[in-house]
């Protein structure tokens, strides 16, 4: 007999969703660089829409995995919203606060991002990789 596999294992990722707002978009833009081109087998979006409106399949996702919040603003919603829906953030990034550590990439835009908001999207994206890979590999350590 062949026994069901689990499965596969992911890291979930909630992006901002200042609509309108530059950072909001830069945090959306990395997310996507993140799960469909740099870790599309280990991670995934759950939209902050789903999580503020209860949706129950978002709020469980973000329940029984590894998470990383991205916030574009000092209302850290997206963190919030994960722990309030009964998730663990595992990692949390504020765009302003990685924006500063990058002020080469001045971002601009909101509908499009201009070149320095493509390049500091395409920075936190590597960075969010990284990290989905730590903290997969905490949870080998732990099993």
């Amino acid at each position: 007999m062949i026994e069901p596999t689990a499965p596969p294992r992911r890291v979930i990722i909630v992006p901002c969703s200042g609509i309108g707002k530059t950072y909001g978009s830069v945090t959306r833009e990395a997310a996507y660089v993140a799960v469909e081109e740099l870790r599309p087998d280990s991670t995934r979006i759950v939209p902050l829409s789903l999580l503020v409106l209860g949706d129950d399949d978002a709020r469980s996702a973000v329940q029984d995995a590894a998470v990383i919040t991205l916030d574009g603003c000092k209302l850290a919603c997206a963190t919030v919203n994960v722990e309030q829906a009964g998730g663990q953030v595992s990692r949390a990034y504020a765009v302003l606060d990685f924006y500063r550590q990058h002020r080469d990439l001045k971002p601009q835009g909101i509908a499009e991002l201009n070149e320095g908001g493509l390049a500091l999207a395409r920075a936190l994206a590597e960075e969010i990789a990284n990290a989905s890979d730590v903290l997969l590999r905490k949870e080998d350590d732990h099993a």
